[in-house]
C-alpha cells in the first residue's frame, strides 16, 4: 500500500518537532541571524531608492521573503527525495519551542528562589517592556505572557503553516514574524515603511492564532479560557495576540496584563485572565501548555494520516 500525503506530512512533522526537542536552536549560525543582517541590508537599500512609505516596505517586505521561498521550492523539486530533507529542516529552523522553554526556565529558576536581579535580566531578553524595576509578580507576568504569545509565533504558526505548504510555508511564517518584530513598530521610522510587515503578520496569524487559542481553552481551564477570549481579546490592539494571550491566561486561571511600561512610556494594558497573580510555577505551567498542545497536535494529525492510509486501503 502506497504511504498517503497524509501520512508523509505527519512523520516530517514528527522528525521536525523531535529535531527541535533534541537540538534547540542552533548556537551558531542560525539562519535568522543571517536573514536579520539580510532583511537590514534590504531595508537601507530600498530606502535609498523608493523611500520610507507603504509601497517601499511592500517592496522591501517581497525582495527580503520571496527569493527565499522561491530559492525553497527549487530546493525540494531537485530529486524525488530532497523535499524530506528540506522539508524537516526548514520545519526544525522554524519551530522554537524547546528555547522558549530554555527561556522562560531561566527566568523561572531564579524567581522562584528569590533572586529577583537574576530573574529582571534574563525577562528583559526576551520582552520589550522595561524590567529594571519589576517585582516578582511583574517578571513572573512578563514572562507568562511572553510564553503564551511566542508559543503562537515560534511553536503553533510554524505548525499550521507547515501543514499548509510544507517546508516554504514554515519559512514564510518565520520570516515574516521575524520582520513584524523589525519593521513592525509603530514608530516615526516604520510607521508608513513597516506597515505591510505587520499587516502580513497579521494576515499569516489569523488563523494559527485562533487555533493556539483554541488548543490552550482545551487543555487548560476550558470555560474560563474561552469567557476570557471572548470578553477580553477585542479590548488589545493586536487581533492576534489578544485571542491567544487572553485564552491562555485563562486556561492558566491566572491575571496577566495590566500596566507595563515600554521605552520610558507606561502603558496601561487591558487585563488578561482571571485568577491569583502569577508567579514562577504560572512561567513554568505556561511552557507545559505550549508542549502539552505539540503533541495535542501531532496526535491529531497522526489520527488524520492514519484514517486517510486506511480508507485509501480499503478502496483499493
Amino acid at each position: 500500500m502506497p504511504i498517503t500525503p497524509a501520512l508523509v506530512l505527519t512523520c516530517k512533522l514528527a522528525a521536525g518537532v523531535l529535531a527541535d526537542r533534541l537540538l534547540g536552536e542552533p548556537r551558531r549560525l542560525h539562519p535568522l541571524v543571517g536573514f536579520g543582517r539580510w532583511a537590514a541590508a534590504v531595508e537601507s537599500a530600498v530606502r535609498r531608492i523608493a523611500g520610507d512609505g507603504r509601497l517601499a516596505g511592500v517592496l522591501a517586505w517581497s525582495v527580503a521573503v520571496l527569493p527565499w521561498v522561491g530559492l525553497v521550492l527549487v530546493l525540494r523539486a531537485l530529486t524525488p527525495w530532497a523535499h524530506w530533507v528540506v522539508d524537516i529542516a526548514l520545519l526544525y529552523f522554524a519551530l522554537g519551542a524547546r528555547s522558549l522553554a530554555e527561556h522562560a526556565e531561566a527566568i523561572a529558576a531564579p524567581l522562584a528562589t528569590g533572586e529577583l536581579a537574576q530573574a529582571r535580566e534574563r525577562v528583559g531578553w526576551i520582552v520589550s517592556r522595561d524590567t529594571a524595576s519589576l517585582d516578582a509578580t511583574g517578571v513572573a507576568a512578563a514572562g507568562t505572557e511572553s510564553v503564551l504569545e511566542n508559543g503562537n509565533d515560534a511553536v503553533f504558526g510554524a505548525l499550521f503553516w507547515f501543514v499548509v505548504a510544507g517546508g516554504a510555508g514554515a519559512l514564510l511564517f518565520r520570516l515574516a514574524n521575524t520582520l513584524d518584530a523589525s519593521w513592525g513598530y509603530r514608530t516615526p521610522r516604520y510607521l508608513r515603511f513597516g506597515w505591510a510587515a505587520a499587516r502580513i503578520d497579521d494576515l499569516l496569524n489569523l488563523v494559527p492564532a485562533r487555533l493556539t487559542a483554541l488548543t490552550y481553552a482545551v487543555l487548560g481551564r476550558t470555560r474560563s479560557a474561552l469567557a476570557c477570549w471572548r470578553r477580553q481579546a477585542p479590548a488589545w490592539d493586536s487581533p492576534n495576540a489578544g485571542p491567544v494571550m487572553a485564552a491562555g491566561a485563562g486556561a492558566l486561571g491566572v491575571a496577566l496584563g495590566g500596566p507595563a511600561v515600554y521605552h520610558g512610556k507606561l502603558e496601561q494594558r487591558p487585563p488578561l485572565g482571571t485568577g491569583a497573580a502569577p508567579d514562577a510555577a504560572t512561567i513554568r505551567a505556561a511552557v507545559a501548555l505550549v508542549r502539552h498542545g505539540v503533541l495535542l497536535w501531532l496526535g491529531l494529525a497522526l489520527l488524520f494520516a492514519l484514517a486517510v492510509q486506511v480508507h485509501g486501503g480499503l478502496q483499493a
